[in-house]
């Protein structure tokens, strides 16, 4: 059987190379975009072709995250049975941070007439583009992935914690972070392109992962150079303490509920989805509303909740304060698991 840690790779493998291929299909389509008209192509066929193309991908990797953590339980001894099933369609169409996958992926467009107006040529302002919606497809994808697993590692009660995966090539603040152990319900330290995974734990054990200082010894001078700057890469060859030279933090959008500061999402909250017929079912109020595509507002055929806007997997975990048992009322209750 497979190690956990060969399990890891093949998961990391999996979501890169979803990734691979979508951008792929991206900036075939890319090429037959033009500057002049790229807002309104992106707000027609070809935006709707990208984000369900970005859709697919998302799809792809949560349906194999309950896979990839009963495989890693079963490896350490443990059952691979989980107490709740997936729901896959719930980590789709949702934009890193809760927003709209669409709004996000007409940032390009945005992108594209700024460097314009900055000068570059249409075929420059078109390259920036297609690296502002690569970078937006993967962080979106990977982001899929690492929420899928996260939920999944709740819905199996003899996983306890888990590890971050760092591969080469990473950047600083995601190398001092290579092989530190959380809580199962810890949120995922992330950034635009981050591509790290998750290795559930069945027990609290260390697995064969890299630490920071491994990391950097297999670099290079220049790759060290380029990840930490030139200074920093001096300080670290001087001996200073790798996580003095980066401080790693993350931003996220919040809201004000439930007499806290939280992460919620209006995405996938509308009556029709799951968690739109959940709370239909316990008397909420929904309100008709202006559907939004690629930034611009469409029919007003929709309906949403107004008094419970859906929590996402993180603030879930916070709220549940390492409860199991609320953790998985609560992932029932928001339309992640079933």
């Amino acid at each position: 059987m497979a190690t956990p840690p060969e399990l890891a790779r093949a998961r990391y493998d999996q979501v890169a190379s979803t990734i691979r291929v979508i951008i792929e299909q991206i900036q075939a389509l890319w090429r037959g975009l033009s500057a002049d008209s790229i807002e309104d192509e992106l707000l027609g066929e070809a935006g709707a072709t990208v984000a369900a193309a970005v859709v697919a991908g998302q799809f792809t990797v949560a349906d194999a995250a309950q896979a990839y953590i009963a495989a890693q339980m079963a490896a350490q001894g443990g059952s691979a049975l989980a107490e709740a099933a997936l729901l896959t369609s719930a980590f789709t169409g949702v934009a890193p941070g809760g927003g709209p996958l669409e709004t996000l992926l007409f940032l390009p467009a945005i992108g594209v007439r700024r460097r314009l107006a900055a000068g570059l040529s249409p075929d420059e302002a078109m390259i920036g583009g297609l690296a502002d919606m690569a970078m937006y497809t993967s962080t979106a994808i990977a982001d899929s992935a690492r929420a899928a697993d996260q939920v999944s590692m709740a819905a199996h009660r003899s996983c306890v914690a888990y590890v971050r995966v760092v591969q080469l090539p990473a950047c600083s603040r995601c190398i001092i972070l290579s092989g530190q152990m959380y809580r199962h319900s810890e949120g995922f330290l992330r950034h635009p392109n981050c591509d790290c995974q998750t290795l559930p734990l069945r027990e609290h054990e260390w697995p064969d992962i890299p630490t920071p200082s491994q990391l950097i010894d297999q670099m290079t001078p220049v790759q060290q150079r380029r990840t930490f700057t030139v200074a920093g890469a001096r300080a670290l060859a001087a001996g200073a303490d790798v996580g003095q030279v980066v401080n790693a933090r993350r931003g996220m959008d919040t809201t004000h509920l439930y007499g806290r500061t939280v992460q919620v999402t209006h995405e996938g909250a509308t009556r029709r989805s799951a968690y739109g017929r959940i709370r239909s079912r316990e008397g909420d109020r929904v309100a008709r509303f202006a559907g939004q595509r690629f930034g611009q507002a469409t029919s007003t055929r929709y309906f949403r909740s107004t008094s419970s806007p859906r929590l996402m997997p993180e603030e879930i975990f916070q709220l549940a304060q390492n409860n199991r048992d609320e953790e998985l009322r609560l992932l029932r209750r928001y339309g992640y698991i079933t």
